[in-house]
């Protein structure tokens, strides 16, 4: 087996773990009813947090989706 391809799939197995763990962390986005008209934004501000969590996500995300692709499409062969 290719050590490249077996690198990646490793990197795979890896980042999609990271990647549940880190929607699991993300906090609940239920805003009940008052989501309808958008009225239950107006009251809440974003944390911090949330914002550093959403973008370690997004590049974990964007990560694996490479990955996939490279994995997928064959630009690394088994």
């Amino acid at each position: 087996m290719n050590p490249v391809y077996l690198v990646c799939l490793i990197a795979v197995v890896i980042v999609a773990i990271f990647l549940i763990l880190l929607i699991i962390l993300h906090a609940p986005k239920a805003e009940g009813m008052g989501g309808i008209g958008g009225s239950a934004v107006m009251f809440s501000g974003k944390r911090d947090a949330d914002a550093g969590l959403d973008r370690v996500t997004w590049i974990v995300t964007t990560v694996f989706m490479l990955l996939c692709l490279v994995l997928g499409f064959g630009f690394v062969r088994p």
